[in-house]
């Protein structure tokens, strides 16, 4: 897979792997013509009362099974015009992710790491490392607030606002920084499988001279059944949910060198990119897209409840993100047998790789969308 998709040797460094990333997406621009152009990250979006707030740009569809893509990358070249896919962006990743706020909580809170193997190892062993805590404005539709930062492994534990503050500074609403503060507690989890890959869309008409990134990807993804993923007699499974999900976000925005344009142009143009590539995979997919205004953790949240799974019994439980990098848990116990402890890592690798419930490879994913 290395020789076709570069990126996938620096999976493990996040500093690398985006390098090399910017380094393919400038090579990408070059070739479409943006010669003097400069790459910019998603700006602040700045309210009417001038507070400046940290938005992602994001939209998805939902499908039963990620199947659903095959061809969609050459499909969407196709039916939106400007789309332009980066060469060799392609990249994935396996990302256990935890809700740790419940339905009632103002934002959404989640808790998230990454999967790795050694070659050639046994998939009933897992390392998970680069932690992260993540805040988000509820639901899917609207541009959402996201703030995220990334946690030593040594320090999971402790509370994350100051690394919130210090990240975000002044722009860190007051809400959101009090919510940071409240302590995690995992109310469910979702594994995914990752296939990630990067477009430029270019549309003078409607966006003048700025052409803007996207950052695409399709996911295959389990939700446990139970917060401690163990069996539940309700769907007669440790896992009651596998779907999949096309997602597009803007990254960033290229402009002509020593242009500076305006806020609201900006936004514009992103508000613009957002829309046209929805409206193409609307009507792609409109007749196998699941319709829900949840987000993936509001969708853990939904499945929980739907197990007949109260609040007060969440809580009751207390389970912490860190318990579930440990093989095995300090005081809690099978039901069946209470001498033997509770590898809460192990039920976390089972979400991806349980026989009857199998995520794809990462290299499935990405052949899948490519075929032509």
């Amino acid at each position: 897979m290395l020789n076709h998709r570069p990126l996938f040797k620096h999976i493990r460094n996040h500093d690398t792997l985006f390098s090399e990333l910017a380094m393919a997406r400038n090579a990408h621009a070059q070739c479409l013509g943006l010669n003097d152009y400069a790459y910019h990250k998603t700006p602040k979006f700045i309210t009417a009362d001038g507070r400046r707030l940290t938005i992602e740009p994001e939209r998805s569809l939902i499908v039963q099974n990620y199947h659903s893509f095959t061809g969609v990358k050459p499909i969407l070249q196709q039916q939106i015009p400007g789309f332009y896919i980066v060469n060799n962006s392609d990249i994935g990743f396996r990302y256990p992710t935890a809700a740790i706020a419940g339905q009632d909580a103002p934002f959404i809170k989640r808790f998230r790491s990454e999967f790795f193997h050694k070659v050639d190892e046994d998939r009933s062993i897992c390392r998970p490392r680069n932690l992260s805590y993540g805040i988000k404005s509820r639901g899917k539709g609207d541009n959402r607030q996201e703030y995220e930062v990334w946690v030593p492994d040594e320090h999971v534990q402790l509370n994350p606002t100051p690394l919130f503050i210090d990240k975000y500074g002044e722009d860190l609403p007051d809400d959101v920084r009090d919510f940071a503060s409240l302590t995690p507690v995992v109310y469910g989890w979702m594994g995914v499988k990752r296939a990630a890959f990067e477009a430029i869309f270019l549309d003078k008409k409607n966006m003048g001279d700025i052409a803007i990134n996207i950052g695409l990807s399709v996911d295959a993804y389990n939700i446990g059944a139970m917060p401690d993923l163990s069996y539940s007699p309700v769907v007669g499974s440790s896992i009651a949910v596998s779907n999949a999900e096309l997602e597009w976000e803007v990254m960033g925005y290229y402009a002509p060198n020593g242009a500076h344009p305006t806020h609201d142009q900006i936004w514009s143009a992103i508000n613009h990119a957002i829309e046209a590539v929805g409206i193409a995979v609307n009507n792609i997919y409109d007749k196998e897209s699941i319709a829900t205004s949840e987000s993936k953790t509001e969708r853990i949240l939904s499945c929980i409840q739907s197990q007949h799974i109260s609040t007060e019994q969440v809580l009751d439980w207390n389970l912490k993100p860190w318990e579930f990098l440990q093989v095995a848990s300090m005081h809690r116990r099978k039901s069946h047998d209470p001498n033997r402890s509770v590898n809460l890592l192990g039920r976390l690798n089972r979400l991806f790789y349980q026989e009857s419930f199998k995520l794809p490879s990462l290299k499935k994913i990405h052949d899948l969308i490519a075929l032509p």
